[in-house]
């Protein structure tokens, strides 16, 4: 079974990605994806504030909900946003990871306003 801790740190890799501007490393991470680089540059454009990095605790009382009924231990996981105007924001990511043999696969689900 996938440890809290791993599930933290995969989705903070995903939020990294996403505060640089590496929408490329994002999608390359991410098994599947609903978006494209285009959707995730538009969400972020429109919600018109710059993302920072969380603070180092944010993801102490992460949102994640296990799936049931898969072969493979799978979560969907939000991701709250930080950004340099607000502190915690309300664009969240959200993903699916699920802990295959070779370590986490991660679906990117979706980038919203909560």
């Amino acid at each position: 079974m996938m440890s809290f801790d791993a599930l933290q740190s995969t989705a903070r890799e995903m939020v990294d990605h996403l505060v640089r501007g590496d929408y490329g490393s994002l999608l390359a991470r991410s098994a599947k994806s609903r978006l494209t680089s285009d959707d995730l540059h538009t969400v972020i454009r429109d919600y018109g504030r710059k993302l920072v990095s969380p603070p180092s605790d944010a993801y102490k009382k992460l949102d994640m909900v296990r799936i049931k009924g898969t072969t493979v231990p799978t979560w969907s996981v939000r991701a709250p946003l930080w950004t340099a105007e607000e502190g915690r924001s309300d664009l969240t990511l959200e993903l699916t990871i699920a802990v295959g043999p070779g370590g986490p696969i991660v679906e990117l689900d979706d980038l919203h306003v909560l």
